[in-house]
């Protein structure tokens, strides 16, 4: 934008564009943190009436797969932020989706405790990939200023 308050017709429309489409954006990184929180915690839901009496699970055994999640979403965490500073907010996020999409589909199929405690492994690496690039994703499409 020059000084004068003046700007060039086409940069003014991909500016409009750009505005209206980075608000998109903004929607998806909602909806896909929405599914992340509901992924998440549906296991403490399901726990007590479905999952305990269906696999004879203890309180400790809950106890485990949680410590499993956790663990692997800090280390996710960590690992991500690099991937997605490496490879781009995108393409980043998108891995994460693909990672969290693959161990969720896998509790489906479990059939013991070690199963279950390795998908949530699984899970909790792919579900820490949400922020990191879905911050990343906010800096380039919301920039300071």
């Amino acid at each position: 934008m020059a000084a004068s308050g003046t700007e060039r017709p086409e940069i003014a429309a991909a500016a409009e564009r750009i505005g209206r489409y980075r608000w998109v954006i903004c929607a998806l990184l909602f909806a896909a943190t929405a599914i992340n929180y509901v992924d998440r915690q549906m296991i403490g839901v399901l726990e007590p009436d479905y999952l305990r009496p269906e696999f004879h699970w203890t309180p400790g055994d809950y106890a485990n797969l949680v410590f499993y999640f956790q663990l692997a979403y800090a280390i996710g965490y960590l690992g991500f932020g690099k991937v997605v500073d490496w490879i781009g907010a995108r393409l980043g996020y998108a891995a994460a989706v693909a990672v969290w999409t693959v161990f969720h589909v896998l509790h489906g199929g479990v059939t013991s405790i070690t199963q279950f405690a390795m998908v949530r492994f699984g899970l909790g690496i792919g579900e820490s990939g949400n922020f990191p690039a879905g911050v990343k994703a906010v800096t380039d499409w919301f920039p300071q200023g």
